[in-house]
């Protein structure tokens, strides 16, 4: 009698991350030579959503990924948390259509009432309630169904810095700001620089100045446009599968590889238009607010006519908020709710609405 047969060890399932990587180079194989185009996916991969008008250069993957792009379009909330993950300094939301990817990107401080939570700033809410809550509002005020969610640590935009060699980036101003419970030691100087490690991390959170949250805004705009410009460059590629590596650690997302390969197939060929959510600040107790034009369901996206990728300028001055840039608390959070129970004041100026509804 034959000794009977002992079925081999099963095979440890690998990690979402594994798999997603397992699947990217299948396709690399597939489409093109593995190393140019590891290059280009990866580089469509990682900033995906704000790419800059570059479809002529996109990798074109298997017709498969072609089904994620449906005639109604999807929509994808993207987030950008600090480094200890409670504040959300970057809020935008996308729509992919057949040609177009519009980016409308949402003011921190922009005051809402939230359904659960009351009078607040939108960026507590994921502090307070995580993805969902945040989902359900801008959802809400937005006027737009959420099919997908994208969260990434800010901490994840220094380490690709470091890991690039830098980002070239011209400094609009002096900048120069000390907060020790966030370890920031924000020290830059005016003009063209390689910005890397904490100084890019400084150049990214800097708010305290006349501008502020719509001034970070718009450096932020200035850093994603020098990573695009350093990703594309030939050198860059061998350092790739390391950039992969770290933004598997650095990324939060409800989307498997199918989903992200769809969405990468459907950005690549479509033109990029990115806004600001209009509005004008106020204050309130000492604390800045950004009150914005969420869209209006008659003509609101008559005034959205632009093609430029560049943020509206807000024609506004805007104080710097109370808190810094502390985590938000609970006890901050149920502060701000009891201020805002008060009347407002108003701040003067011209109001710089601008409405969009996709």
């Amino acid at each position: 009698m034959p000794p009977p047969q002992i079925p081999p060890p099963l095979r440890p399932r690998p990690s979402r991350f594994r798999q997603l990587l397992g699947s990217k180079a299948l396709l690399m194989l597939v489409a093109m030579p593995a190393g140019l185009l590891l290059g280009l996916l990866a580089a469509q991969s990682l900033v995906p959503v704000f790419q800059q008008g570059r479809g002529d250069q996109a990798a074109s993957l298997p017709g498969g990924f072609r089904g994620w792009l449906n005639s109604e379009g999807q929509t994808i909330l993207l987030l950008g948390t600090d480094v200890g993950g409670g504040n959300t300094d970057v809020i935008a939301l996308i729509k992919v259509e057949e040609g177009v990817t519009d980016v409308v990107q949402i003011p921190r401080d922009s005051y809402i009432e939230a359904e659960t939570y009351g009078p607040i700033k939108i960026n507590a809410l994921y502090a307070l309630g995580g993805i969902d809550a945040v989902k359900q509002e801008v959802s809400t005020h937005m006027g737009r169904s959420i099919q997908h969610y994208i969260v990434i640590n800010l901490a994840a935009v220094r380490q690709l810095g470091d890991l690039l060699g830098g980002l070239e980036i011209n400094v609009p101003k002096r900048m120069e700001y000390v907060d020790n419970s966030q370890g920031l030691n924000i020290d830059l100087q005016p003009g063209l620089q390689t910005l890397k490690g904490t100084d890019l991390e400084g150049f990214l959170r800097f708010r305290h100045d006349e501008a502020g949250d719509i001034g970070r805004i718009e450096r932020q705009q200035l850093a994603l446009r020098a990573l695009f410009t350093k990703l594309g460059r030939p050198e860059t590629l061998v350092r790739l599968p390391a950039v992969l590596v770290m933004m598997g650690k650095q990324v939060q997302t409800d989307m498997g590889p199918m989903d992200l390969g769809g969405m990468v197939t459907a950005i690549g060929g479509t033109q990029l238009q990115t806004k600001q959510l209009g509005g004008r600040p106020f204050d309130q107790n000492g604390i800045s607010y950004w009150e914005a034009d969420w869209p209006q369901p008659i003509e609101a996206s008559q005034s959205t006519d632009s093609t430029d990728s560049t943020f509206k300028d807000s024609g506004e001055k805007q104080s710097s908020e109370k808190y810094g840039d502390e985590t938000y608390s609970r006890e901050k959070y149920n502060d701000e709710k009891e201020s805002l129970r008060q009347p407002r004041g108003e701040s003067p100026g011209k109001s710089t609405s601008e409405r969009f509804l996709f």
